[in-house]
């Protein structure tokens, strides 16, 4: 077992679900040390001081990425939708860039150079 999941594994349920709570919901720390079981008026700082802790910030990290990973499922399919069937064509012609671009098929950047200087330019037309 990686260490990081050891870690993981160290935080107290109170602290798994204070942070399931934040992660799930998107609530504010004061509402999610409620959920989680902190108690009284110290409730707020109580949570905040568990949340500074390595082995619970890295247990945060994890439900987050696990989160973002399945709504990138989602916003893929919809990306997908919006292609295909936008009332739009300026709609469908940006999420068909963005789907090329995520692809790696991205259209190269353009440059405009500037160039500094004198010169002239002269056309003997005999």
């Amino acid at each position: 077992m990686s260490v990081a999941k050891q870690k993981a594994n160290t935080i107290t349920p109170k602290a798994r679900k204070l942070v399931d709570t934040l992660v799930a919901s998107g609530c504010t720390i004061t509402e999610a040390s409620k959920v989680a079981g902190y108690k009284g008026n110290s409730s707020r700082v109580s949570a905040s001081r568990m949340l500074r802790k390595p082995e619970v910030q890295q247990y945060m990290f994890e439900q987050i990425q696990k989160n973002l990973g399945m709504s990138a499922v989602k916003a893929q399919h919809r990306l997908l939708d919006l292609c295909s069937s936008a009332k739009s064509e300026y709609v469908q012609l940006e999420a068909s860039k963005d789907i090329l671009d995520r692809a790696g098929f991205k259209a190269p950047d353009k440059h405009q150079h500037l160039v500094k200087g004198d010169f002239s330019i002269n056309i003997d037309l005999k």
